[in-house]
């Protein structure tokens, strides 16, 4: 009978299957411009093609390589392709996938500054050095009241928000009132769920011409909730909407909540990347009003998921709304007052060290080499909406601030929603849609690391010849 140390692989297979992983790696990236974008598998067909039972002897991990390439690889839908313009990106690089095996290696809790000092400081430093680099307001830093920590996703980040403005009211719940706007993320709405927010308590105010959040009609509704005996007491204003790239006024929202002592929460998950470009950071005029903030580098800073820096200006509310200490994790460190400890700082009490690969990809690519890539997908997608209104049948829906292109065929929805199904189907592009104004709106978004001139060329030569064929084939003249 075999013991338990007999089924480890020894250092030195570990060594060879590492390398062959890598190289595994390293060649789907090289060839996933080939693989169709969208997933062509049917429902059930993964499943399938798996065993019935889980094996009880091991098997080699040979054939489990080769499973990758034979079962999964068919199941993807390859967000790494050039040709992936659907949602908003999920960036990766080489750096980054090595800063999450280092992660992954050496395997440390990092719950508490003791139990992995570096794990904590190693974040700390590098959410400031992003304080600078985004040239975000200085009561974010952890020299100051205020510091950032690392969530899973912008969801968490709204949700830790939600609770620290709620427990510092200590108010009937009943009573709280939550506000966004009606093209926010859901994710606002589901952490106002998760916090025992009365779904008769959550306003989504309506929106102008350019899908931004209207100042105006968040004070009147503010009024309104306040006479009729309510508390408001958490505003979400969004950089960025997933819909239509909408940036909200942040200077007249957050001087709303400050009049009213709401807590003012601003969720940068997509856009907030581009303040590293100087030439950007107007998206953040009236970020000094919030009392917290987040943003992605997991979609736009070439950081593999899941990476969400999320900042609040005054930590002791938040650390107040989260912290609990049971016996088994008192320690000297903590109770010294000296050190951050982040399990207070988010939801679950593990943590893994996200910070190694961000600090990778930082330290790889530099500030200027992560310019060079927003610029590039900025102006991309500017190029694509200038085609966009060059022709005759097609139309933008609104001006792209930056990355995401909003447009539609001028003979409304089922044109629309034909093209975007046939493209989709073709596996060469993938795209999705949005409803902006009670209309079908494809959304092209352009920020994939590999993402090049002539992918966003020929996704608009593919949507224009699909457009022409659903045309010809439904009778439509030409003018």
């Amino acid at each position: 009978m075999k013991n338990n140390q007999e089924y480890h692989m020894s250092s030195d297979e570990f060594r060879h299957w590492g390398y062959k992983t890598i190289d595994w790696i390293a060649n789907y990236l090289e060839t996933v411009e080939q693989l169709p974008v969208l997933s062509q598998v049917e429902p059930g067909d993964i499943r399938a093609k798996l065993p019935e039972t889980a094996p009880v002897k091991g098997e080699s991990f040979a054939d489990i390589l080769q499973d990758l390439d034979e079962i999964i690889v068919p199941g993807l839908t390859n967000w790494q392709s050039p040709n992936f313009f659907a949602f908003f990106p999920t960036g990766i690089s080489a750096p980054s996938i090595l800063g999450e095996l280092v992660s992954a290696g050496l395997g440390v809790q990092g719950m508490l500054w003791a139990t992995s000092p570096a794990c904590t400081e190693l974040e700390t430093h590098v959410l400031d050095w992003l304080v600078d680099m985004l040239q975000l307001p200085s009561q974010f830093k952890s020299s100051t009241t205020g510091g950032g920590v690392i969530q899973d996703s912008a969801s968490s980040a709204s949700l830790v928000a939600l609770i620290a403005a709620r427990e510092q009211l200590q108010a009937d719940i009943n009573q709280l009132v939550v506000y966004t706007s009606i093209q926010a993320h859901s994710s606002i709405e589901k952490a106002a769920i998760i916090a025992g927010i009365k779904r008769d308590n959550l306003r989504l105010i309506e929106v102008d011409a350019d899908y931004r959040m209207r100042p105006e009609l968040l004070q009147q509704q503010i009024i309104s909730d306040i006479e009729s005996g309510l508390i408001p007491f958490y505003i979400a204003a969004t950089v960025g909407t997933t819909s239509s790239h909408a940036i909200d006024p942040l200077i007249e929202i957050g001087a709303i909540a400050q009049i009213h002592n709401i807590w003012f929460h601003v969720d940068g998950a997509m856009s907030g990347t581009a303040a590293i470009c100087p030439e950007y950071r107007w998206i953040h005029q009236g970020l000094e009003l919030a009392d917290s903030y987040c943003f992605n580098p997991h979609k736009w800073m070439l950081t593999n998921f899941d990476c969400t820096c999320f900042y609040v200006k005054d930590r002791a509310k938040l650390i107040h709304a989260l912290s609990i200490m049971p016996e088994f994790l008192k320690n000297q460190a903590s109770t010294s007052g000296k050190v951050i400890d982040y399990r207070d700082w988010q939801i679950s009490l593990g943590r893994r060290f996200r910070s190694l690969k961000l600090w990778f990809v930082i330290r790889h690519y530099g500030i200027e080499g992560l310019q060079h890539y927003i610029r590039k997908h900025i102006a991309l997608a500017q190029e694509f909406a200038e085609c966009v209104k060059s022709h005759p049948r097609f139309e933008l829906v609104v001006n792209p601030p930056l990355n995401l292109v909003c447009f539609r065929h001028k003979l409304g929805d089922a044109i629309n929603q034909e093209i975007i199904n046939n493209i989709n189907s073709s596996g060469k592009i993938y795209l999705t849609s949005t409803k902006l104004e009670q209309k079908l709106t494809l959304r092209m978004s352009i920020g994939q690391a590999t993402t090049d001139k002539i992918h966003v060329q020929d996704a608009w030569q593919l949507i224009c010849e699909t457009a022409e064929n659903i045309e010809n084939h439904l009778g439509l003249t030409h003018r």
